[in-house]
């Protein structure tokens, strides 16, 4: 999820997943999977760090961390 501000000046919380492409017309039109447009007041480049960032902490696992899925013999020794 990300942070992002409507021209109203109204914050919002995006699910960067749904992003399907980001236009700069002159104003940041974000375009969902869903066929829905967005306008924020971000620039198109911040839109982008942000998602980009989103994708990375998604995909994080710090290193020593176990694993998210059980095996049956993780499981087993439990």
């Amino acid at each position: 999820m990300i942070k992002l501000t409507r021209l109203g000046g109204e914050p919002f919380v995006l699910n960067a997943d749904l992003i399907c492409y980001v236009e700069r017309r002159p104003d940041t039109y974000i375009t969902l999977t869903t066929g829905e447009r967005i306008v924020v007041l971000e620039t198109m480049e911040e839109v982008m760090r942000r998602a980009v960032l989103y994708q990375q902490a998604k995909h994080y696992r710090p290193v020593g961390t176990p694993h998210m899925h059980r095996t049956p013999q993780s499981v087993s020794r439990e």
